[in-house]
């Protein structure tokens, strides 16, 4: 028996029947028959979303005798923990129910849901868990989504661009092909109107296929039939670095960035070809809303962005449109997400030439974390054993830390009998004599902004590390090394400008 090549060897991890079902392709008609038998393969960007986190399931418990939803998505236990999000179980169960309100097309799903908060208060990671997760959703039997593509013989590749096959640039859904005015009535005869799902299915598909789409309707005389014949469906499956479903957008430098970033640009080199600037087929769809479409998009910083790209996210929003250059509004479903820091949204509120973007905004707040047991998970996750294995990290190192950061972030209490440290230990679950749950209700209202304050967990994190590799901890770190590292460190933050908070701090 030959030895397996080192190639072949890693060639059998490789499960052949995944990628055969991830790769399925079909005719329009295996397409319906799939619909028929599983409508969800239709749903919306909101609704594929909110399905996701609920598939990993949720828990309920009560909180200072409120009803609270952990939605288990956001432990991160698929990805072993890495991206764990600790202590903000209702800031994240307002956003989910932020989704499920979309997904109904209650209102929501004409927003731009913006993540606001402190520096370092996870906002990020909020929605990289999000674009994570529904990676991993489309490639599930859970998550399946399909698009579209044109196969056309040597004597119709003209219509696509000298192009004998012709993928949709949008991603679109397949039933979008079947005219709006005869949908309802499509739907009812292939008895799959009666749902959640395809009677949500709504406007044109994109430009490019839409002029392909006529051109081969002329073609066969208004044959739909026959144009169908061209169509082949397959799985799509999303993906942040292949540019499918998933976009990311951030602002740059003004004067090398402009708003076609998001829509599209003309392709000069085919405008000889063609004959026109105008014409879908010397143009490329493939903007970060373009490409986003059937998932989600993310604006790092959005209120940093120019007016301009403000501009595109109106029509987004409310129309669910956007306007590529010399085409007409184009549709699009997707996910529009945001995150902005506090001096960015104070700047907006104060800017009155923003109305129309403020109206379309849903804000959620991201706080710093209050729950002293929640913060040491986060450290204690950064600096397990496993992972610091040439240095011991004496007991309640970490703790200390923790202690000290949610300290920072908590306002004084107005009872003068109580101290900040007595109103951790409350906020934190313990009791104290003279004091019930609803006391902590109290505390919790007379607050102004609490958790939009104070020292954020990667200044912990930094100062950790700067102990950890110190010369006075040749072995281990402990309490005392720590604190005079965070203590330290206060001169020269660049986040605290106030001189009191600097004193409080210390």
């Amino acid at each position: 028996m030959t030895e397996m090549s080192l190639i072949d060897r890693i060639a059998a991890l490789q499960n052949y029947e995944e990628y055969k079902e991830l790769h399925w392709e079909g005719s329009y008609e295996d397409y319906l028959n799939i619909v028929r038998e599983n409508p969800r393969v239709c749903r919306t960007a909101y609704q594929r979303i909110y399905d996701m986190v609920l598939s990993y399931g949720k828990e309920e418990y009560i909180d200072n005798k409120k009803k609270i939803t952990r939605y288990k998505f956001f432990q991160d236990e698929h990805n072993g923990g890495r991206d764990a999000i600790y202590g903000l179980d209702i800031p994240l169960m307002r956003l989910v129910n932020i989704f499920r309100s979309a997904a109904n097309e209650y209102g929501t799903e004409k927003r731009i849901i913006l993540l606001h908060g402190p520096v370092g208060s996870s906002k990020s990671t909020i929605v990289r868990s999000l674009k994570k997760g529904l990676e991993a959703y489309s490639r599930s039997n859970q998550g399946e989504l399909y698009t579209f593509e044109w196969v056309l013989p040597e004597s119709l590749a003209h219509v696509a661009g000298g192009q004998t096959i012709f993928p949709d640039p949008m991603n679109e859904e397949p039933l979008k092909l079947i005219p709006e005015e005869w949908r309802k009535q499509a739907f009812q005869e292939l008895g799959i109107a009666d749902n959640d799902y395809v009677p949500k299915i709504r406007g044109d598909i994109n430009p490019a296929s839409r002029m392909i789409f006529k051109e081969l309707m002329a073609h066969y005389q208004g044959n739909w039939a026959a144009v169908m014949k061209h169509i082949r469906v397959k799985r799509l499956l999303l993906s942040e670095k292949d540019r499918v479903g998933i976009g990311t957008f951030q602002p740059k430098d003004e004067k090398n960035q402009d708003s076609t970033e998001l829509t599209g640009d003309i392709n000069y080199r085919k405008i000889a070809i063609y004959g026109s600037d105008s014409d879908p087929r010397a143009f490329n769809f493939d903007g970060e809303f373009n490409i986003a479409n059937r998932g989600i998009i993310e604006f790092i910083e959005i209120l940093k962005l120019d007016v301009a790209f403000l501009y595109d996210l109106l029509g987004a929003t409310q129309e669910r449109k956007i306007k590529p250059k010399k085409f007409a509004q184009t549709d699009i479903d997707e996910v529009i997400l945001g995150h902005t820091n506090e001096p960015e949204y104070q700047k907006l509120l104060k800017n009155e030439f923003m109305e129309a973007l403020r109206d379309r905004t849903v804000k959620v707040d991201i706080p710093y974390i209050t729950r002293f047991d929640a913060e040491v998970k986060i450290y204690k996750k950064d600096y397990s054993p496993v992972r610091i294995r040439d240095k011991h990290i004496a007991p309640h190192t970490i703790e200390m830390a923790a202690m000290w950061a949610v300290l920072t972030r908590l306002e004084d209490p107005k009872k003068h009998n109580l101290t900040l440290l007595q109103k951790l230990k409350l906020y934190d679950g313990k009791t104290l004599p003279g004091y019930t749950q609803d006391n902590v209700k109290e505390l919790r209202k007379e607050t102004n902004r609490e958790g939009m304050l104070g020292i954020s967990p990667r200044y912990i994190q930094e100062k950790i590390s700067n102990a950890l590799v110190s010369d006075k901890s040749s072995s281990s770190i402990n309490p005392f090394i720590v604190l005079n590292e965070l203590g330290k460190g206060l001169k020269s933050h660049s986040l605290i400008t106030n001189k009191e908070d600097r004193e409080r701090y210390k």
